[in-house]
């Protein structure tokens, strides 16, 4: 027999040493959350699963298990003809579904017969959910960061961006929870992944960080769109040195206008997103921006908003939250072009 169970603990500690990572829970489980790099086989679909579980309240458990029996080894024979046929004899595959039970232990009977050295989730998905959030109580507080502070438009994606391809190691927080960060931020067309997924995406990117270097990150909130940063990130954030990016006005408009140019095209969805200042602004103020941004002075209403919101929001909040923030080193750029990001992003990789 080859064919271990292992705690999730564990299995984080040494994700990096299974050929594959398969989670045989549904598509929709899945979609929810899942472990990074995971390849998904479900031995019951979406489904199949209402199907069983109808069965089983309305019919009888003995009944539901025989249908779900006949639906997991024909989903199992289907794995294995598309997935498993290529695969050597060292193939080693690491499995779980939602607690370890039924799903995963079947697809990792199967496979163990076979041959193949098969690792199984001890508590499944559960218990990699609980022991990827206790290490986000700590993993934070391995790093040093350097925090990119400005206000709204001064281009801290933009600068984080440029680090990157400097070499620099990089925690796109915006980017993991597909959110820009404010009341405009929703990415168009895509929505954020779950408070799940999101904690699973800040734990994989910080496990690949070195400790020996730093690591530079944009001055979010406690929130991005709708989702909560881990709280031990937050606070190691708070704490650490800050660099202050000041860039022109007229520059931070450009870049919003280019940044969201979708609501530039479909205004309608613009004036809605304005209407959740209401209750900071009210109903004068916004509807005088609805107004402005119908008859097509979006470039305009984008300028106000920067002035009378964005500006003193940020100052007032950078001051509360970042103790490095008044003493943060500042950099000063009057067009915020992407050759003007490289170049002081090689400056600050460099030390020159």
């Amino acid at each position: 027999m080859s064919l271990f169970t292992i705690t999730a603990t564990d299995a984080i500690a040494r994700i990096d040493s299974f050929d594959t990572i398969v989670d045989a829970r549904s598509e929709g489980e899945y979609a929810e959350d899942r472990m990074p790099g995971a390849v998904n086989w479900p031995s019951l679909t979406d489904e199949e699963r209402k199907l069983v579980g109808t069965e089983y309240k309305q019919v009888s458990p003995f009944v539901a298990q025989k249908r779900g029996a006949a639906l997991v080894a024909r989903n199992i024979a289907r794995h294995i003809e598309r997935e498993v046929l290529d695969k050597p004899k060292d193939w080693k595959p690491l499995i779980y579904c939602w607690r370890g039970g039924k799903r995963s232990g079947s697809l990792a009977l199967v496979l163990d017969q076979i041959g193949f050295k098969v690792h199984l989730i001890e508590g499944g998905y559960r218990e990699y959910r609980r022991a990827v959030v206790a290490d986000l109580e700590q993993l934070p507080s391995r790093f040093n960061y350097r925090v990119l502070c400005g206000k709204t438009g001064s281009g801290k994606s933009r600068l984080l961006a440029a680090l990157k391809s400097q070499g620099a190691q990089v925690l796109d927080l915006e980017a993991l929870a597909n959110h820009r960060g404010s009341v405009l931020g929703l990415v168009q067309g895509s929505a954020q992944p779950s408070q799940k997924q999101l904690d699973s995406r800040v734990w994989e990117a910080l496990r690949h960080f070195d400790p020996a270097r730093e690591v530079w990150v944009e001055s979010e909130s406690k929130k991005v769109g709708e989702l909560r940063m881990p709280e031990g990130l937050v606070t190691r954030m708070r704490e650490s040195p800050c660099l202050r990016i000041d860039l022109a006005l007229e520059a931070r408009v450009r870049l919003l206008m280019e940044d969201y140019d979708f609501f530039v095209k479909y205004v309608p969805d613009f004036c809605e997103r304005l209407n959740a200042l209401r209750a900071l602004r009210g109903n004068e103020v916004i509807k005088a921006w609805q107004e402005a941004a119908k008859a097509g002075r979006i470039e305009d209403v984008v300028r106000e908003l920067l002035v009378k919101h964005y500006d003193p929001v940020y100052l007032q909040s950078s001051q509360k939250n970042f103790s490095g923030f008044d003493g943060a080193q500042v950099i000063e750029s009057e067009d915020g072009s992407e050759e003007a990001w490289a170049e002081v992003a090689k400056g600050l990789v460099t030390g020159t």
